[in-house]
């Protein structure tokens, strides 16, 4: 059981930066949150914590009545804390804006966005309840320009990234922080696995990411480890935007300065070069 100890609440937990971060934290001694639409991965993470260590449910973020019975358990078993709630949960779609049918469009939205304001919403009482708790969100190097492909789930990251700096201002009367990851290229399953669409119909995917990634440069190849250590590092720090890799930070800068600049590099792709 929780008892005393530090506790962190993941959602999308069952891969990728999810999954990486309930193994760090746990190695840590933490007590483990772990949410996912995924049965079958959320049962083997929890059998490779421990029972004793672990909270997992299969639980849909756009689902508000669902998401709070899931805080309301968690709650009990934690005696009403939360150290640290990690929104991570997300999803994505490939195309130009109009080839991607527009309920997949109100997808990215739903999970993206409603579903970081549903985790928010429902967690905020037990992470005012813990000294110094954080509330930390997933963003994207999506949300450093909005990517071409991408436009939808950009504009996302974009919005949980202005909510988080809101936040991180609003909350502190309630002694609580808020962050943010914006991590570039990483190895998990949303790689490979989320759709590609032209004129309306899905089409397959021309080989993996992975095989073609880049092995150095802005967009070089991360593994989930790196975002989760970053997490680790955020709990101990009061910085608003974390980059993986930290050089993605220039993009931010660079469009401050020009967005047309940035919009042209993208134009040219050497926007990562």
């Amino acid at each position: 059981m929780a008892g005393k100890r530090k506790s962190i609440f993941i959602t999308g937990a069952a891969g990728g930066i999810g999954q990486a971060t309930a193994r760090l934290f746990a190695e840590k001694g933490w007590f483990i949150g772990a949410v996912d639409v995924n049965e079958e991965k959320l049962a083997d993470l929890r059998q490779e914590i421990g029972e004793a260590d672990s909270f997992t449910h299969v639980l849909d973020v756009t689902d508000r009545d669902a998401f709070k019975k899931v805080i309301h358990k968690f709650g009990e078993i934690t005696s009403g804390g939360m150290d640290i709630l990690h929104n991570n949960a997300g999803i994505g779609y490939a195309g130009f804006f109009e080839d991607i049918p527009f309920e997949k469009h109100l997808e990215v939205i739903n999970v993206n966005l409603i579903g970081v304001m549903n985790g928010v919403y429902t967690a905020l009482p037990l992470l005012i309840a813990t000294d110094n708790s954080l509330c930390f969100t997933t963003s994207s190097s999506a949300a450093t320009y909005g990517p071409p492909g991408l436009s939808t789930y950009g504009a996302t990251k974009h919005a949980v990234k202005g909510l988080t700096e809101a936040w991180s201002i609003e909350f502190k009367h309630h002694d609580v922080r808020a962050a943010d990851v914006l991590p570039g290229l990483i190895d998990t399953p949303i790689l490979n696995n989320s759709p590609v669409y032209f004129q309306g119909q899905e089409v397959p995917r021309e080989g993996r990411v992975q095989d073609t990634a880049p092995r150095k440069g802005l967009m070089r190849l991360i593994q989930p480890i790196e975002v989760a250590e970053t997490v680790w590092q955020a709990y101990h720090s009061d910085q608003l935007h974390w980059y993986v890799p930290p050089e993605l930070r220039q993009i931010d800068v660079m469009k401050g300065e020009s967005p047309e600049k940035v919009r042209e590099a993208y134009e040219n792709q050497t926007i990562f070069s």
